[in-house]
């Protein structure tokens, strides 16, 4: 008899606590498909790459970025202070909470470091990334984005291994003011050359 109570009592107990299994599992289920990661896949991954290392070389490489950057760029974006006709559509569908898991799935993802093309050890672009350009009163790069251009989160972003025609591109915007969202950065363009700018841009790529 009581044999046939335990093991009626463990049927019962069973048969209880499988639908409390199933709906705890459920949610976690739901936010693994409706995360971040359904986001990249469905919008982010054809410019930037489902790991953030875009291959299109006008587009940035988001992996390994300090997420309070990309959530300050996103929402830039969205808000319209920053000027992109598709990122403002893309970044205006976002919520803060979407924004944030984005920011955090790239940021932990692994950059693939590239190489400059010509602008190596003593060059130009070396030059102006560690010391400047003096005759203009340029300060260095190094000084606010680091020696190995890691940058410093949540304030200046990292550069290294970012494709030389996209940085190119953004400090010719910030130079005509078409990208307004860094004042700091468009004082510095506006007293750079395009020859100055393509040599800091190549050495950058290298960066590691």
């Amino acid at each position: 008899m009581l044999k046939s109570f335990k093991a009626g009592l463990f049927l019962l107990l069973a048969t209880g606590l499988q639908p409390v299994f199933a709906e705890e599992a459920a949610p976690a289920a739901a936010a693994a498909v409706n995360g971040p990661e359904k986001i990249v896949q469905n919008v982010c991954a054809a410019c930037h790459g489902a790991d953030g290392n875009s291959v299109i070389t006008t587009n940035p490489k988001l992996a390994g970025q300090h997420p309070e950057y990309l959530v300050k760029q996103l929402t830039n974006f969205k808000e319209g202070t920053r000027a992109n006709a598709v990122m403002s559509g893309m970044a205006g569908a976002l919520s803060q909470e979407d924004m944030e898991g984005l920011a955090k799935y790239f940021s932990s993802q692994s950059i693939k470091l590239n190489k400059a093309k010509s602008n190596g050890k003593g060059s130009l672009g070396e030059k102006i990334y560690r010391g400047g350009i003096a005759a203009t009163q340029v300060p260095a790069c190094a000084a606010c984005h680091g020696a190995t251009g890691a940058g410093l989160p949540k304030q200046f972003p990292r550069l290294a291994g970012q494709h030389a025609d996209y940085t190119l591109q953004q400090l010719r915007t910030f130079r005509t003011g078409e990208r307004a969202n860094a004042p700091m950065m468009m004082t510095i363009a506006g007293k750079m050359s395009d020859a100055e700018m393509q040599a800091v841009a190549d050495y950058i790529q290298g960066l590691r």
